[in-house]
């Protein structure tokens, strides 16, 4: 029987790499000379330091130019408040890999809907998804492609 499984993951070394280039730019940037401005990551999450918070954003913009650069869709960044004490400022970054439990339901509800005759479950943090024939798969890749999740999605898997 064929399935897929509906994945939300990010390189990892493409994150390193973008961040890489991040800290290099703002480093030869001549606004940030002498600004001690720098991302740090660990895990999934990413710390900005500088020393105003419009420097903050500006080195978000840097950070999301250059992950969409390198493939990485942005809706997988969430961005915090920015903390500012007297003369520095940090900003959290999480970036999200999998799919919650409650976003998973709503996917599963939403396939359901659909009236195609595909069975959607969920395990862990993705969904398998299965039917009897191979278009009844693709036409669910597309249902989901088309939905607005504000999540990235990605499709492994694929078994015939």
């Amino acid at each position: 029987m064929p399935s897929f499984d509906v994945v939300s993951e990010v390189d990892q070394h493409e994150l390193k790499n973008a961040l890489d280039q991040a800290n290099r730019e703002v480093a030869t940037r001549f606004d940030f000379k002498g600004s001690g401005a720098n991302y740090a990551h660990a895990d999934n999450n990413i710390t900005m330091h500088a020393q105003a918070e419009f420097q903050l954003q500006q080195m978000l913009d840097m950070l999301q130019k250059k992950m969409s650069s390198r493939g990485i869709d942005l809706y997988c960044l969430q961005t915090h408040d920015p903390v500012i004490h007297a003369k520095t400022a940090t900003q959290a970054l999480t970036v999200n890999e999998g799919i919650d439990t409650t976003t998973a339901k709503k996917l599963v509800k939403m396939i359901k809907d659909s009236k195609l005759k595909v069975q959607a479950t969920i395990q862990q943090q993705q969904l398998r998804i299965t039917g009897k024939k191979r278009d009844d798969l693709q036409q669910v890749m597309a249902l989901l492609k088309d939905a607005d999740l504000k999540l990235p999605l990605q499709y492994q898997n694929f078994r015939d």
